[in-house]
């Protein structure tokens, strides 16, 4: 008798890294965490190990396919994709993996602007901001300067979405939600590589370019499996909700940063766009999804340590209130400081009055953010997932600075790794996609959720 219908989704943050298999109904019925030790590279910059990540995936797939009571129909990756890894005609790889975060040489950098073209023109050609190794086709550009024997040995370079899946496919590929995410790879004028990637011989390294919903079949353990090729992370968690919703919305992913994302604002980034720290994602379609970065969940983690120290509460303490609008601070505060530390925190009477000022600031500043992306659509609907989403006096200050527009908290579990399964549907799944993937909650059910604790 054969197990339930599954497929299995590696899932790979760069703080948190899964394995899990869902069923045809998109329920998660395993999980599991992996963890990986933190090496350095050969400039002592943290980095990761590819032999670790390559006995972690055969094992789970070991471990998994002996599972009497799943049979895995298919296999698909999420992961962060702004990072290269290096592979010669052996497959074997030929250097660490290169964290994102590590430094970018100053001299290499100007370099590389000088002879192709003004920051700001190109950055717009590419809608990738100025980032360094962010920008992960300037990694390929420093490999071929600085290690210039191993990039003549570099037979493909595979984003590490790509990675993963070649480690069970064997088949070698680019995917455009990983090549179009701030690489400074892709023209969007031209829906093709930069004019520089042909010209460094970077092409040459780049194996096919690919859609989303590749598979490739392959056979493990006696039993037909379809591989896919892998997706940029934050390209997967976007699926669900396009699957989902077909009126236009903005969602606004909420964490460490928190990014604005509107699939449905198709006017290219202008300079004052990019400016503000905005860029453009590719969905997994290959249509551009135009972006607003703002760091408010750093900004509102430090803070909040900060009046927990001044007012001798606990970490959390922030967590229990909720809108008292007399608290506020009056309008135009903003305009007298740019930032919410600009204050002395002995200038407020309690915690509660001095956190309703900072949410202040953080949403007005974000609703600035947001806005950016907002303009030339047709966008009426607001999804808040993550952090802030739970936080009863964000999503009413929120709601505050949109009127116009209905505010939603959204709550979608495992949303890259049911992305990355999401856009290989068709090929392992009879059944239609649910209807119900996303959960969504109004201000006015979030408000009488707190009430009625």
């Amino acid at each position: 008798m054969e197990g339930k219908n599954v497929i299995l989704i590696f899932d790979i943050g760069k703080t948190n890294k899964k394995v899990l298999l869902f069923d045809e109904s998109y329920q998660v019925v395993y999980e599991k965490s992996v963890s990986l030790p933190e090496i350095t590279d050969e400039d002592g910059d943290p980095s990761e190990s590819l032999s670790a990540w390559q006995k972690a995936v055969q094992e789970a797939v070991e471990e998994l396919f002996h599972l009497a009571q799943f049979t895995i129909k298919a296999i698909n990756f999420s992961a962060y994709g702004a990072s290269f890894v290096y592979i010669n005609t052996s497959g074997k790889t030929i250097t660490h993996l290169y964290n994102y975060l590590k430094p970018y040489p100053t001299a290499l950098q100007k370099r590389f602007y000088r002879y192709y073209g003004d920051e700001e023109i190109f950055s717009l050609e590419t809608a990738s901001p100025v980032l360094g190794s962010l920008n992960s086709g300037l990694q390929l550009y420093r490999l071929k300067y600085e290690q210039p024997r191993i990039f003549e040995n570099c037979w493909q370079a595979l984003h590490l979405p790509q990675f993963l899946s070649f480690l069970i496919a064997e088949n070698v590929c680019s995917e455009i939600t990983s090549i179009g995410c701030h690489t400074g790879m892709w023209n969007f004028g031209k829906d093709d590589y930069h004019a520089w990637v042909y010209e460094e011989g970077i092409a040459e390294k780049l194996p096919s370019l690919v859609t989303a919903n590749t598979t490739y079949p392959i056979t493990i353990n006696h039993q037909s499996v379809l591989v896919g090729t892998g997706l940029h992370d934050s390209s997967a968690a976007l699926v669900p909700y396009l699957e989902q919703f077909k009126e236009p919305f903005l969602l606004l992913s909420t964490g460490t940063w928190c990014i604005s994302l509107n699939p449905f604002n198709v006017q290219p980034l202008t300079i004052e766009e990019l400016r503000n720290d905005c860029l453009c994602y590719i969905s997994y379609e290959g249509k551009p999804v135009k972006a607003a970065r703002l760091f408010a969940g750093y900004e509102h983690e430090i803070q909040v340590k900060r009046l927990a120290q001044h007012f001798e509460k606990s970490s959390d303490f922030y967590q229990k209130i909720t809108l008292n609008d007399k608290l506020l601070p009056k309008e135009g505060i903003e305009k007298y400081y740019e930032s919410f530390s600009d204050l002395d925190l002995a200038s407020f009477p309690d915690y509660e009055t001095a956190y309703h000022c900072l949410l202040h600031f953080i949403v007005f500043a974000q609703a600035k953010s947001t806005r950016l992306v907002l303009n030339d659509s047709n966008v009426k609907r607001i999804f808040v997932e993550g952090g802030f989403s739970k936080n009863n006096l964000f999503m009413n200050l929120l709601s505050k600075q949109f009127p116009e527009y209905e505010i939603f908290a959204a709550s979608m579990p495992q949303a890259s790794a049911m992305g990355a399964a999401l856009v290989i549907h068709s090929s392992w799944n009879d059944n239609p996609i649910p209807e119900t993937l996303v959960h969504l909650d109004t201000i006015a059910t979030i408000n009488s959720q707190v009430s009625s604790q």
